[in-house]
């Protein structure tokens, strides 16, 4: 089991799912804990509760990242801090 990003992928991850397939903007769909993910499979694997409210997602894992790796790519474009304010 992997996430995009080929990280490997475990119940009880921190994880973001991404909408969309790629072929449009990519929109946010799920940000939770995954659960229920079973070895063999990257698509329709496991579930997503959620940490904000709402219902459990569905968990495709090629369409996840863990908050880790998102967390570091934020870093890497220089996101990570506010602007400076006036």
């Amino acid at each position: 089991m992997h996430y995009r990003n080929g990280r490997e992928a475990k119940n009880g991850d921190k994880i973001v799912s991404l909408a969309g397939y790629g072929s449009g903007p990519v929109n946010i769909n799920a940000i939770g804990i995954l659960f229920d993910a079973t070895p063999g499979s990257d698509y329709c694997n496991g579930s997503i509760a959620s940490i904000i409210g709402g219902p459990v997602v569905g968990a495709c894992l090629c369409d996840c990242l863990h908050v880790d790796d998102l967390a570091a790519l934020l870093v890497e474009k220089g996101l990570h801090q506010r602007p400076e304010g006036k």
